[in-house]
């Protein structure tokens, strides 16, 4: 008996032996290397491949605002993570196909290999390993599931032609349950790395069926109630999110999950929206939902957003914002209320605000987020625009205000502010929550109708967002982009100290610190706030005219930015009209009639007729009246300024070569062909000519001239170079000579009075000087103006004594009558007076001590 066990053993030992050998293909030899190929090499690398998949999911940060990803994104950072597991997995692999090449794990083990080279992103190794596996396996399933692998080895490669090829040719195939699942899997997220969510849909919720738990079925029918919802199916989605929500998935998917099916509910009935109201304060009262109130109030607001009730969808969006924890979903509730006052309530001002706070908030790579941007910045330029004109306005206003009207008028205005915080810090005591009430506007900033207006109000500042969000920018543009941080006023002082202190001298600290004392902030709010505006008020004439050219170009500015822009015909119209009708002789009235006329061409054929007539008449040869006149005209100039550029070329020529004559002639020949886009380039070149061949003073006025006609063109910048560098060789010159003041007096003349700007003269002296003029020289019909001669000293100019006989019986008749001008007999000034030529010598060089020599010597002003 034991011979007979020895016997047996020894032949299992040969048997086993045997089945060792890989070339062998005997029943026993199958069977071992089946199970050792499995259980060794296979079962290891599918081990490491597992652990790279739970990587690259544990990575994914779902982003329940768009539509939840398939898969995870995979890309080189991560990649270079798990390098370890990939290499380990193709190692084990290959031991299997290497060693039990005879298996029935080898197609396998080459699929694992695939997947390996793809998760590490080799896609062209991975796709050679799994197009071998199709075309040398006898087995039409290891066939299949390696094209299911190339599909998405295609996607992740974005080779979607050849991904649809794949595609294309498995579904002709007869495919496993496994197989069809994996394919349809595929397919759905192949269409949605492309964006095709009808496509994405359709294999989903064919998918759906053949789901099992560990495929995550609860996230796969959140995502196809997503897309549902998406397109606009709610009936549908609100079936999935339900079936998703009966698979008990994790609790972030639960939730949002809940979310949206309150989102989608049907709504036929009051009773059905208050259960949908019902449903979102329920998960509000829920302890586990804290970090999720912003989210569940931005639904709210879109809730109710779809059911037009706007005051409350504006009351969610502003909790959200008070409760938000995530930057994004703070952004997307400051653009959804971008949106209410921009398309819905027409506010332009508090569109603004939110959209600058939702650009702040939002990536970059937010859906649609250059439009959101390129919006902003429309709405940037409008407010810009509209405020130029509201400060512009109140400049000029309180620069007719003498100091003590400033003063009681900023006095006032403060304590209406103090007032009005005192009120809403007792409304706060009673009441914490905020409120906001909306009513429809037309922003209309000519003035607003009275059932037409908009107010947003709120007991506490942060419950106020455009309060916040104007505030924030404020913020920005006084301190910048600091770091958040602890007293970080401090920080920011004590760095700015250390700076400053290392480029002390000794010079510096020997100077007395009356500067510190002078800059420094009067402690009286009242004070402080009329040296701001004092400083900034127009009192010139010069500075009066450049505060209404900034409102004029404003008024033109709001109306192309409401009809080009903001698509508003009606408010372009008032725009358009309140420039003409403030502006009589604004340089825009020619493109504006033009404008105007394009509005109501449609819509009121007489009002636009009248327009046209307008422009016809009054300005017959402007650009706009010849395209009214001729719509080809465009086309037709540019014709004639080719024609233009070749006769100019020869004008160059000739002046290059000094012959001024010849190329003044042939730039007449070249202006004869009309009006076009090519004129200034020859108005530019005669004016040259002027400065080769006339006096200087001319060269300089005719260049002043043309640069102050094109402003914004390269030719005006050209201008002023040339006319900034004559000036400069003529001060030179000046230097060198001394000033040289003309001689003939027979000309018009102006009387000045010259003062400091510590006298303060101002308004006053041209009273005095205007009730002079009445009383002595009425006849004349003299002009008054005031003009900054120099940081130091101002002028009070009086136009136009038409002789020097008229002038110096002006200045003797002011002399004599001096002391009963008791305004001014009691300040410092010099007057006298001078020729229009010899003011723009004086003007230039700033030579009052040499114009007062000159005077003396030339004018005798006394009988």
């Amino acid at each position: 008996m034991k011979d007979f066990c020895y016997s047996i053993l020894i032949i299992a030992l040969i048997l086993c032996l045997g089945a060792c050998s890989s070339e062998k293909n005997s029943w026993t030899s199958k069977a071992y290397h089946n199970t050792t190929a499995h259980y060794n090499g296979y079962y290891y690398a599918r081990d490491e491949i597992r652990k790279i998949e739970q990587t690259l999911w544990s990575s994914l940060n779902d982003d329940y605002g768009k539509i939840l990803r398939l898969y995870p994104k995979i890309d080189s950072s991560l990649a270079s993570g798990y390098d370890k597991e990939v290499q380990e997995a193709i190692k084990m692999a290959s031991l299997a196909i290497q060693r039990h090449p005879n298996s029935k794990w080898v197609d396998d083990a080459y699929i694992i290999v695939g997947k390996a080279r793809l998760y590490s992103l080799d896609f062209g190794n991975a796709i050679q390993t799994l197009k071998f596996v199709n075309t040398k396996s006898e087995d039409p399933n290891a066939r299949h599931q390696a094209i299911i692998q190339l599909v998405r080895t295609f996607t992740e490669h974005q080779e979607y032609n050849n991904g649809q090829a794949a595609i294309d040719f498995v579904e002709k195939e007869k495919l496993n349950k496994a197989n069809k699942k994996n394919l349809l899997l595929e397919k759905a997220y192949f269409y949605q790395e492309q964006v095709d969510y009808d496509y994405v849909v359709r294999n989903l919720t064919e998918v759906a069926p053949l789901l099992s738990k560990k495929d995550r079925p609860g996230r796969i029918y959140f995502i196809i109630g997503q897309v549902y919802q998406k397109l606009g199916f709610e009936a549908e989605a609100y079936n999935f999110y339900r079936k998703c929500l009966a698979t008990n998935p994790e609790y972030e998917v639960d939730f949002y999950a809940r979310l949206y099916l309150a989102q989608v509910t049907e709504i036929s009935r009051s009773k059905s929206v208050n259960a949908a109201l019902k449903s979102f304060r329920k998960l509000l009262k829920d302890s586990k939902n804290k970090e999720f109130k912003d989210k569940i109030y931005h639904e709210m607001g879109l809730f109710e957003l779809k059911q037009k009730n706007l005051a409350a969808a504006i009351t969610n969006f502003n909790k959200s914002i008070r409760e938000g924890t995530n930057k994004r979903i703070d952004g997307e509730s400051y653009l959804r209320l971008g949106e209410i006052y921009y398309d819905t309530l027409r506010n332009y001002e508090l569109s603004q605000a939110y959209y600058d706070s939702a650009v702040a908030a939002l990536p970059p790579d937010y859906e649609g987020f250059k439009a959101i941007k390129d919006r902003k910045e429309i709405l940037d330029d409008f407010v810009k625009n509209l405020n130029t004109i509201k400060w512009q306005d109140s400049l000029l206003a309180m620069a007719d205000l003498d100091s003590l009207g400033l003063r009681a008028r900023i006095d006032s205005s403060l304590q209406a502010k103090k007032l009005l915080a005192e009120l809403n810090a007792g409304k706060k005591k009673k009441r914490r929550s905020s409120r906001i009430e909306i009513l429809s506007n037309t922003n209309n900033v000519f003035g607003a109708d009275e059932n037409a207006t908009s107010d947003e109000s709120s007991t506490w500042y942060f419950g106020n967002p455009s309060a916040v969000a104007l505030g924030q920018t404020e913020f920005n543009r006084i301190w910048g982009d600091i770091p958040l941080e602890d007293n970080w006023r401090r920080s920011l002082r004590s760095s700015s100290t250390a700076v400053a202190s290392r480029n002390v001298t000794g010079e510096d600290l020997a100077k007395p610190r009356q500067e510190e004392e002078v800059s420094a902030a009067p402690a009286d709010p009242v004070e402080a706030e009329y040296m701001r505006i004092s400083k900034q008020l127009p009192r010139t004439d010069e500075q009066k005219d450049e505060a209404l050219q900034k409102i004029e170009d404003a008024y033109f500015n709001l109306g192309d930015i409401y009809y080009f822009k903001l698509l508003e015909n009606e408010n372009a119209v008032l725009s358009y009209n309140k420039l003409l009708e403030r502006f009589p002789e604004t340089k825009y009235e020619p493109e504006v009639l033009y404008k105007l006329y394009l509005i109501f061409k449609e819509s009121d054929r007489s009002k636009s007729e009248d327009y046209a007539l307008q422009l016809k008449t009054k300005y017959p040869n402007s650009t706009f009246a010849k395209i009214l006149i001729n719509p080809d005209y465009l086309k037709e100039s540019s014709q004639a300024a080719e024609k233009q550029k070749s006769i100019y070329d020869t004008a160059y020529s000739y002046f290059a070569a000094g012959e001024y004559n010849a190329a003044n002639e042939t730039l007449l020949r070249a202006a004869a062909l009309g009006t076009t886009s090519f004129t200034p380039n020859i108005e530019l070149l005669k004016i040259l000519i002027v400065g080769k061949t006339e006096d200087i003073n001319k060269y300089q006025y005719l260049l002043d001239g043309f640069s102050s006609q094109n402003p914004e063109s390269e030719l005006g910048e050209y201008a002023k170079k040339l006319l900034g560098a004559s000036r400069e060789f003529q001060e030179k010159q000046e230097q060198t000579k001394g000033i040289q003041y003309i001689r003939s007096l027979e000309e018009p003349h102006y009387f000045i009075l010259a003062y400091k700007q510590e006298e303060n003269i101002g308004s006053t002296g041209s009273s005095v000087l205007e009730n002079f003029n009445k009383n002595y020289f009425n006849d004349l019909n003299l002009k008054t103006s005031t003009l900054s001669l120099s940081d130091e000293y101002t002028l009070i100019l009086i136009a136009d004594l038409p002789r020097v006989s008229s002038a110096l019986e002006y200045i003797r008749t002011f002399n004599e009558k001096l002391s009963t001008l008791t305004e001014l007999r009691n300040h410092k000034f010099h007057s006298f007076v001078i020729t229009k030529d010899n003011f723009d010598i004086f003007y230039r060089t700033k030579g009052l001590d040499e114009y007062l020599q000159f005077f003396e010597k030339n004018y005798p002003t006394k009988d």
